[in-house]
């Protein structure tokens, strides 16, 4: 794989293997293999973060009696990302998407509590909106006679409407806005499960999909216009929404929230090579974020609220240490990997033509992104001791993991950087806008510090606005609604009539007039509605 990926990346060069499976009214059906520098260099972070997540595993689900069914579903679900990577054609790349959704319910639900249970199923209904939609874009690819989505071009006649539905099933895949509630759900997974998916594998092949779409075929203005607001509202609330939270494993995947509206917000502005260069670097330091959170689980015996892990850094240096370390990341600090994907994102954010609500949503999620990790590392880091009990669990299957991945935080960057010269971006700002992103960045970093003992408590940011009732759970938002619902069976209108004052016939033809499903009334009403608003629309 080394061999190969220095191959790639020096020659430029990109094979194709295809498989042909059948011919049906001039209709091509084949499995097509892409190996390029981008599939390969994906394909090996992908293969470092699943083989540090492996030997974390052995000593994380030690004392579970099922280990060997775990190791063998995330196994499946590594090779599932991998056949995506590689894919070329609409049904390679289904097996790979649909593999990813099967495997990551069967993480989801391992523990088989009703927390877990609900988070699958939430999980596994939004990722199937995005294989609906991919399995609808064929009905397209169909009229064209082909099924490889490499092959496209400007002059097919329904490119844009692909590449649209493409995106769609992207942001879905990505959790973005609309479609974010469920990544903060699948926390109920296993801490090596959560590392795997909020890293390389599930969360980022919608991103990578757009990006191989991106180097095919440049994106339509109205595409780029939506990519940056899903970008940009989803890192805020992903940022806004791990302020008020106290779960160290929330904290974390409300940061992958934030960073993948990075990515996606600089897909946006028609970069995908620096899209793909965060999207590494990101992987990298995820990862090791939560083999450090698993390793502190372990430590405090599965306490998550990080308002009493204080102490936890004298007890375990190394993981404290490389915490500090991917949190930093997270900041886009200096002499980090992020620092050369996130900063020139914000940076080339001022030279593109993109609207100025766009920029200020990305400021002040950049703003709440310091916020919550200075408030995280002053709670784990910085406090006194607010655990009575703590063990101390450190070995070669905990320790060597998070150096690999650790090292990868820090030198990842550069050493992206300089082996491929595709993500070498230059940024020319005014002094004034380059400080301004540092001003802010700083003010955060105060925000969270100042405000780290304050409770914290928004149940609009912990639902995020409401995005999870409408899959499962609470009625909290539709109460008045759920209460009137009661009637239903009594008719829609009768409960609301009183027919003590009316005569007797009239009152009774009053009734049956107005009962469901003989309501001509009510559906006279509802068609004398709907056309007012047709009308209304069509006036404008």
């Amino acid at each position: 794989m080394l061999v190969m990926a220095y191959i790639l990346l020096k020659l430029n060069k990109t094979v194709i293997l295809e498989v042909d499976l059948f011919d049906l009214s001039s209709s091509n059906f084949s499995f097509m293999f892409v190996f390029d520098k981008i599939s390969v260099s994906f394909s090996m972070v992908v293969t470092l973060i699943s083989g540090s997540v492996f030997m974390f595993s052995q000593k994380y689900m030690e004392e579970d009696p099922f280990s060997g069914r775990f190791i063998w579903i995330l196994l499946s679900f590594v090779i599932s990302m991998n056949l995506l990577i590689f894919s070329g054609s609409i049904f390679f790349l289904l097996m790979g998407w649909d593999g990813l959704g099967i495997t990551s319910f069967a993480l989801i639900i391992y523990y088989e509590s009703k927390d877990s249970q609900l988070a699958g199923f939430q999980t596994l209904m939004i990722n199937r909106l995005g294989d609906v939609i991919i399995v609808l874009s064929m009905f397209l690819f169909m009229t064209q006679g082909q099924y490889s989505f490499l092959t496209m071009s400007e002059s097919m006649f329904y490119s844009s409407g692909v590449i649209l539905m493409f995106c769609i099933a992207a942001l879905t895949k990505s959790a973005q806005f609309p479609f974010s509630s469920w990544l903060p759900a699948a926390m109920a997974a296993p801490t090596p499960v959560s590392a795997l998916v909020h890293s390389s594998t599930l969360v980022t092949a919608g991103i990578f999909l757009i990006i191989r779409l991106s180097y095919s075929l440049p994106l339509d203005q109205s595409i780029c216009s939506m990519l940056l607001l899903c970008g940009s509202v989803t890192c805020l609330l992903g940022g806004w929404a791990a302020t008020y939270e106290n779960d160290i494993k929330k904290i974390i995947a409300l940061s992958t929230l934030s960073q993948l509206g990075v990515m996606i917000f600089s897909l946006g502005m028609n970069f995908p090579s620096l899209g793909l260069f965060h999207l590494y670097t990101h992987a990298l330091f995820k990862a090791l974020l939560f083999l450090a959170a698993g390793h502190i689980l372990m430590v405090t015996f599965g306490v998550q609220d990080i308002r009493m892990m204080g102490g936890v850094g004298v007890l375990m240096p190394l993981t404290c240490v490389m915490f500090n370390i991917s949190s930093l990341c997270l900041v886009g600090a200096p002499f980090m990997s992020a620092f050369y994907s996130k900063h020139m994102i914000l940076e080339k954010m001022f030279m593109s033509p993109i609207n100025l609500f766009s920029i200020f949503i990305m400021m002040i999620a950049t703003m709440m992104t310091a916020s919550y990790v200075s408030r995280t590392l002053k709670s784990i880091s910085w406090n006194k001791t607010g655990i009575p009990l703590l063990s101390s669990c450190s070995n070669i299957y905990v320790s060597l993991p998070v150096l690999v991945l650790g090292l990868g935080a820090i030198m990842g960057g550069k050493l992206v950087l300089s082996l491929e010269i595709s993500n070498l971006e230059l940024a020319f700002l005014p002094s004034l806008e380059a400080m301004l992103i540092n001003v802010i960045t700083l003010f955060g970093i105060l925000l969270g510090v100042l405000g780290a003992g304050m409770p914290k408590n928004s149940f609009l940011l912990s639902t995020l606005f409401f995005l999870t009732p409408m899959v499962y759970g609470t009625t909290k938002p539709f109460s008045i609604f759920m209460n009137k619902l009661k009637f239903l069976d009594n008719g829609w209108v009768e409960p609301y009539f009183s027919l003590q004052n009316y005569p007797t016939w009239w009152g009774s033809k009053l009734t049956q007039e107005s009962m469901w499903p003989n309501s001509r009334l009510v559906l006279s009403s509802f068609f004398i509605i709907f056309i007012l608003l047709v009308g209304a629309f069509f006036s404008k």
